[in-house]
């Protein structure tokens, strides 16, 4: 009899220790942040060029912030406000959805669409999976039907914003006998990137040529031409920052805001690239540094990096439609030319059309935006770029950013006065736009 008691006992235990546990489960901004790090991360292993990589960004983080809105009082739904976007569709059942879980795995399955090493997002995907299903099986399993359900549906908007006809589209055709126009520059003489990208569907804007800028100065090597006179500044500036030594103020600054995704090295026979984060990225970290900060919740995070996101990815549109329009030459290529055939810019001269300054029309528009966000005058030290070897930079707000991020270009030698000062301004008009028309909060 004992022995039979014991036996079921014995049983009971294993039945009890058989059963699953369901604990809460809450979800932090801090593993937002590690998702849209983890993006980050491969993109820069997969090279996206800085238009491109501001899609990537805008799609996933639009999925997170509508589910977000879906049951926050807070927050309102950028449905009927951002072009082409709908209603998302309400959940079959929530008894058991976690949203901000849903929200999350909504970012991180459309990240996995938008990248090349989709093994990299899954490796990082599932490890949280794993967790959530053994804290809590069943609000995983809602949370995650629902995740993916908009998922899919954010999906379907994002494949009819013209992205998939444009990689079918001619590429740059190069006109070598007009001295005005853009070259191919040293070291690889790569073709121009994504020539049709104001072909691309906008989020806030009204079209790509909305914020269509003053023309640049008209090309002309006569001594008494503003065109002349702006290319003779980025000749002395550099001439300037070579008498002042590798440690000038300028030499760090043009560093710090460099961004380019892809720098060629050539070695002798051997020819490589070294990698780093976009402009978009730059500004994404960024806003990481001011959720941070602020101890944002999981919803604010969400927020911040939906609006500042819209805002790059507007600019980029913008700004590449006045690129491929104006079709303006680098300073390299007209210095070697018409100056100096030995002379250098610091920084390795980006692929496409000079005016406007990408780097300040981004700037100036995720400014605007960060700025709406956490207000002004927000002290913060900008830490993006120590994972490629560069100190931590501190601005006593955003606008002072974006304001050094326009000037890094001339101190690069990659840009013009104009490009810079009409870019910031650009892309500022555009931020204030995309902030006043987007409606994304409630009270």
């Amino acid at each position: 009899m004992k022995k039979r008691i014991s036996l079921i006992a014995v049983l009971l235990l294993v039945l009890a220790s058989c059963q699953k546990k369901q604990e809460p489960i809450e979800i932090t901004s801090e593993e937002y942040h590690a998702s849209v790090d983890k993006v980050i991360e491969i993109m820069i292993h997969d090279i996206f060029s800085p238009p491109v990589a501001s899609r990537i960004f805008a799609y996933p983080n639009i999925a997170a912030y509508e589910i977000i809105a879906k049951n926050n009082d807070t927050y309102k739904s950028l449905a009927g406000q951002v072009t082409g976007l709908e209603s998302i569709p309400d959940p079959k059942n929530d008894e058991n959805i976690n949203y901000e879980m849903a929200s999350l795995i909504a970012q991180m399955e459309l990240s996995k669409r938008l990248i090349f090493s989709e093994e990299k997002m899954e490796s990082f995907r599932d490890s949280l999976y794993m967790v959530w299903t053994k804290k809590n099986e069943a609000t995983f399993n809602a949370s995650k039907e629902y995740g993916l359900e908009v998922a899919n549906f954010i999906g379907e908007w994002m494949d009819k914003d013209n992205y998939k006809e444009t990689r079918t589209m001619p590429k740059f055709s190069v006109d070598s006998d007009d001295p005005s126009r853009w070259q191919p520059t040293p070291p690889a003489y790569m073709n121009g990137i994504e020539p049709h990208w104001e072909k691309i569907r906008p989020f806030a804007i009204d079209s790509a040529q909305q914020f269509k800028p003053i023309p640049p100065p008209e090309f002309s090597m006569e001594k008494d031409s503003d065109f002349y006179k702006e290319v003779m500044e980025v000749y002395e500036v550099r001439k300037d920052m070579i008498g002042k030594g590798d440690k000038s103020d300028e030499i760090a600054i043009a560093q710090f805001w460099d961004c380019n995704p892809y720098v060629s090295v050539t070695r002798g026979h051997l020819m490589f690239a070294t990698k780093k984060i976009t402009p978009g990225a730059h500004w994404i970290g960024i806003a990481k540094i001011a959720s941070r900060k602020t101890d944002a919740d999981f919803a604010k995070t969400v927020y911040a990096y939906t609006k500042t996101s819209i805002a790059i990815a507007d600019a980029f549109i913008s700004c590449w439609d006045e690129k491929y329009r104006s079709n303006l030459i680098r300073p390299e290529t007209v210095i070697n030319e018409y100056i100096d055939d030995s002379w250098e810019p610091v920084l390795q001269t980006p692929p496409f059309p000079e005016y406007t300054s990408g780097h300040s029309v981004v700037s100036g528009a995720a400014a605007i935006a960060l700025t709406d966000i956490f207000g002004d005058n927000f002290a913060f030290d900008d830490d993006t770029e120590v994972a490629y070897g560069l100190p931590v930079r501190s601005y006593a707000s955003f606008n002072q950013a974006s304001d050094e991020a326009a000037l890094s270009r001339m101190y690069g030698g990659i840009h013009y006065r104009a490009a810079i000062e009409v870019g910031i301004k650009q892309g500022r008009d555009l931020g204030k736009f995309v902030v006043d028309k987007l409606d994304m909060t409630k009270g």
